[in-house]
């Protein structure tokens, strides 16, 4: 049972959400304070969000272990081959990754961060097309 826990504590998946997570959290804070717009509703929501996709990967993480799931298996060997084991966490791992990173990008943006005026042009352009937060900003 020891493994089992430190196997899963060990994750590199938890570890990297972990720290796309507290950026976000920050970025989000520092967005908040620099429009003068702080709401506890929407902080206390999206830490409530948070805790929700870390707390599914943590039973995602036990399910593949339990159940041994693994998509490699689907793939051919030449694709899976740098590949151990991709299984429910992984995917939804990388989908949170993914959100959590927009999330960041668009914070960044909103923050006023000096960011080269190319990037920037091309993350709102980005954010933009799935996001209504950004109001067309440049």
């Amino acid at each position: 049972m020891k493994e089992f826990l430190e196997d899963i504590m060990s994750n590199n998946l938890i570890l990297l959400f972990s720290v796309l997570t507290t950026l976000d959290i920050f970025l989000g804070s520092i967005r908040a304070i620099y429009e003068k717009k702080w709401n506890s509703t929407v902080g206390i929501n999206g830490a409530l969000r948070k805790v929700a996709m870390i707390g599914a990967l943590l039973f995602l993480l036990v399910a593949d272990k339990l159940l041994n799931i693994n998509f490699l298996d689907l793939l051919p060997q030449t694709i899976s081959g740098s590949f151990k084991m991709i299984g429910l966490a992984g995917v939804f791992g990388i989908l949170f990754l993914l959100y959590e990173s927009a999330s960041i990008l668009k914070n960044m943006v909103l923050c006023g961060l000096p960011i080269p005026k190319k990037l920037k042009s091309k993350i709102t352009e980005w954010l933009n097309s799935f996001s209504i937060e950004m109001g067309d900003k440049k």
